[in-house]
């Protein structure tokens, strides 16, 4: 068998026929013309989040194009687009029910930080509550709002150096809060 290239998926057409292709690809291909609507870098992103679902999450190395267009189209709306599949899903079993999801804002994380010490609380917070969320038992833990969220911690109006510093610290942060917690096996960390 041949190997696959780390982007790429086995995806099962309708007719049967199995195609390898990379995920990028398949989302131009389903989107059409309203990918050039949409900044690339978002596309991008957004088919690296379904390929490492399918992969890594779901451990899959094949996926109808209707499964695809699904997971695809639940990522791009998360990043607020107004997107829809043209497909009917089969129904579901157990196991594939909806994820339970946990959502906490970063931008009101750093908002009550603000008030007494800036990333001196921040980050402690921030620990603590994914701690909180986390005996809950979620599916999946979203942390959202990571842009303005370093914005107003770093007190900048414009993305700047310092900006790209505290995001990568704050994500850096939260993977080793993620690594640390024996809840993580059944939960998936999402940070947008």
């Amino acid at each position: 068998m041949i190997q696959l290239k780390s982007d790429c998926l086995i995806f099962s057409t309708q007719d049967g026929e199995q195609v390898p292709c990379s995920a990028e690809w398949i989302t131009l291909e389903l989107m059409g013309e309203g990918a050039e609507l949409i900044d690339s870098e978002i596309v991008h992103h957004a088919s690296a989040a379904v390929l490492h679902y399918f992969k890594h999450e779901l451990q899959r190395q094949t996926v109808s194009v209707g499964e695809f267009a699904l997971a695809l189209e639940k990522v791009l709306q998360s990043f607020g687009l107004s997107v829809y599949a043209d497909y009917e899903p089969k129904p579901q079993t157990e196991e594939e029910a909806p994820r339970r999801v946990l959502e906490t804002n970063l931008q009101d994380l750093a908002h009550s930080a603000a008030s007494a010490g800036f990333e001196l609380l921040f980050f402690p917070n921030l620990r603590q509550e994914m701690k909180r969320q986390l005996t809950q038992s979620p599916h999946v833990l979203r942390f959202h709002g990571l842009r303005n969220c370093v914005k107003q911690l770093a007190g900048a109006e414009r993305w700047n150096g310092r900006c790209q510093s505290l995001n990568d610290q704050i994500v850096a942060y939260l993977r080793s809060c993620w690594e640390t917690e024996p809840a993580r096996v059944s939960c998936t960390l999402m940070v947008v």
